[in-house]
């Protein structure tokens, strides 16, 4: 592991499995809601390291739920029996159209978020992971899935991997931009882990 990656993985680990996390400590009255904003170019090492925090806090008796919102993704067009034939047609369609059939099948309210909220019910866990936010632009904003995913994670601690910027500023308040290039839609009440104290 090198440097930026151990800094990363070791800062992640102490936050995560502290008591001040899990039982949301310091958040005042908002949503347990956390960003963790990284470098696009190092998708592969963050995933990585996704996958060793996995498995470090299943050995401290933490359980966390990772949804990868790629594979729900597919999971939903299978669901639909779209999968198949938007395989069978990607050739012919145009990207615009392909995109107009994504999003309506992928609408955070009407489809992602039940998905995700039905996970979670199936499921018992102290933390939410939330990937593959990246894999899944432009066919579902990141934000629309936070504004929605608010209504319904209340409970437990989620963070949210993010390949891009979280930066605040004062007019705008708080701007997510995916890949440090696009502008994701405006403020949600999220923090960002790496200014988390434990």
């Amino acid at each position: 592991m090198n440097h930026h990656a151990k800094n990363l993985y070791d800062h992640l680990l102490g936050v995560l499995s502290s008591n001040r996390f899990l039982s949301k400590q310091g958040l005042g009255n908002e949503v347990p809601f956390f960003i963790c904003p990284y470098d696009p170019a190092k998708a592969n090492e963050v995933a990585r390291i996704v996958e060793q925090l996995l498995s470090k806090l299943q050995t401290m008796n933490i359980s966390v739920l990772q949804i990868d919102l790629f594979d729900l993704t597919i999971e939903l067009l299978k669901a639909r029996t779209l999968w198949d034939k938007i395989l069978e047609k990607e050739t012919l369609i145009s990207k615009a159209e392909l995109k107009e059939l994504l999003q309506g099948v992928l609408d955070a309210e009407a489809h992602l978020i039940p998905a995700i909220s039905k996970k979670m019910d199936g499921a018992d866990f102290q933390i939410l992971f939330l990937t593959g936010i990246g894999e899944v632009f432009p066919y579902i904003r990141s934000h629309n899935v936070l504004n929605n995913l608010q209504k319904i994670a209340k409970e437990q601690p989620t963070l949210m991997f993010f390949p891009g910027g979280y930066n605040h500023s004062e007019e705008d308040g708080a701007v997510l931009q995916l890949f440090n290039r696009l502008r994701d839609d405006k403020y949600y009440r999220a923090f960002n882990i790496f200014q988390y104290e434990v």
